[in-house]
């Protein structure tokens, strides 16, 4: 499986996964040219394009992806939300599995505060692998087996935010939302903790907050954790 980073902060998100026959796009809080640009100008070569939820970050190119004639995957409420329609858009439900070329994709329901926010587990009927993409979200009531690539959100360490919000930089209304719609470093730890990792070649830390995380500690702590290789995004 290969994965290429093309944005992950709260300005924007998008990756790119590949098994070297189907490639998917995994989100488009980017805008478009960035994404073309980061795809080497390959849009063409892109299968399909899985969005969590309808913020901004997530999906601010989904109306120029369908223009370029290509399939994006949503839940109902992430359509309703964003106000896109048309043949392109493909309606997809948590724990009901679908295929994109080589991949069966099941999506799972996450926490987050949005209408219908999913994660996707994306399984390779070619090379047997299996990738769990999860973001924006505080927590993940599912395990899962046999995973060998994990992207998942670490958004910040619960001893920095404080830190902040005692020196004013973090407002209590912010402060409130992080805790009830993003994944801490502590939850992430906990979450990779209770997963079966004897396949895990690699565990991608997304969506870091731009305040209140710190990459290398937070690669070095999920380091220590699961003994896997570590990438910060």
């Amino acid at each position: 499986m290969d994965v290429r980073i093309l944005a992950s902060s709260s300005s924007g998100n998008s990756y790119r996964v590949s098994d070297g026959q189907t490639s998917l796009l995994l989100e488009c809080g980017i805008p478009i040219q960035k994404i073309r640009e980061g795809l080497g100008f390959r849009l063409t070569e892109i299968d399909g394009c899985l969005v969590t939820h309808e913020h901004k970050d997530h999906c601010k190119a989904v109306k120029d992806i369908i223009r370029a004639g290509i399939d994006v995957y949503m839940s109902a409420g992430t359509k309703q939300a964003i106000g896109v329609d048309g043949h392109r858009i493909k309606v997809v439900k948590a724990l009901e599995q679908f295929r994109i070329g080589t991949f069966t994709i099941l999506p799972f329901d996450t926490q987050h505060d949005a209408a219908e926010p999913l994660g996707y587990l994306v399984y390779s009927n070619k090379t047997k692998e299996k990738l769990l993409f999860a973001t924006d979200t505080y927590y993940i009531r599912y395990k899962f087996q046999g995973l060998t690539h994990i992207m998942v959100e670490c958004n910040y360490a619960s001893d920095i935010l404080y830190s902040n919000i005692e020196k004013g930089l973090v407002p209590e209304g912010l402060k409130n939302r992080l805790l009830r719609s993003h994944f801490s470093l502590d939850n992430v730890k906990k979450f990779l903790q209770a997963n079966d990792l004897s396949k895990v070649q690699e565990i991608y830390l997304m969506h870091l907050s731009s305040g209140n995380s710190d990459a290398e500690r937070f690669k070095r702590e999920i380091q220590e954790v699961t003994g896997k290789q570590i990438i910060v995004c």
